[in-house]
């Protein structure tokens, strides 16, 4: 038995009513309360502004211009997965369509992120299926070489495991470890708490942020005791 498979079938994903409560939060509050790491580079960016995704990380490793692997990922997906797809940045070919986005939205895939090109990208807006990827190309790929699912993968800059949170929408695309996802949750109902508090102060007319003045001394813009006002 080969102790290093290609595909990996078992791996734990993030709970449906986590997944519920994830759904609630911006992508960029979950970044801040994660220290600001897990936010894929600009480069892979939802197909229509309006597209939002969220779910658990099926990770997909292919060679560039090569779907074969994609392909696999979809007949062993789970409802609630998103595939996530190292494509090496590669915009030579899209590796998926409109065929493939249909049989995800079938079986029940919230969404793909792909570092990598799509096509038939009308279809797919019209479908309303949640695609994020690097752009289109409308040249088509290959299905001939290997690659592996279920192994962690770097997308986007980020390290993504199988069963890690994935959270997109017009500002791009957030990943959190799955173990780490209910504690990050109740930092973010803080954080919007508190963000509402403080537009509600900017509306009364306290716009200078309470921090402001110890921030520019501490960067040598300001002596000690001095203030900006």
């Amino acid at each position: 038995m080969n102790p290093h498979p290609d595909i990996v079938r078992d791996f734990e994903r993030v709970s449906p009513e986590l997944l519920r409560r994830a759904a609630a939060f911006q992508p960029a509050i979950l970044a801040d309360v994660a220290g600001r790491r897990g936010a894929l580079h600009g480069r892979i960016e939802a197909l229509r502004h309006r597209m939002k995704l969220v779910g658990s990380a099926l990770t997909v490793e292919v060679r560039p211009g090569d779907n074969l692997m994609i392909h696999a990922a979809i007949a062993l997906a789970q409802p609630g997965d998103v595939l996530v797809i190292d494509g090496k940045g590669d915009r030579s070919a899209a590796l998926m369509g409109t065929i493939m986005m249909n049989a995800c939205r079938q079986v029940g895939i919230a969404g793909v992120v792909i570092d990598g090109a799509v096509r038939d990208s009308v279809e797919i807006d019209e479908m309303d299926f949640p695609v994020f990827s690097v752009g289109t190309n409308p040249n088509g790929p290959t299905k001939l070489a290997s690659g592996r699912i279920g192994h962690p993968v770097s997308v986007g800059g980020v390290a993504v495991r199988a069963g890690d949170l994935v959270i997109g929408d017009a500002d791009g695309v957030v990943v959190v470890e799955r173990e780490k996802v209910e504690t990050l949750l109740r930092a973010a109902r803080k954080k919007v708490e508190d963000e509402a508090a403080r537009i509600e102060a900017i509306k009364r007319g306290h716009t200078a942020a309470s921090w402001l003045d110890a921030a520019l001394r501490n960067a040598g813009v300001l002596k000690e005791g001095e203030t900006l006002a």
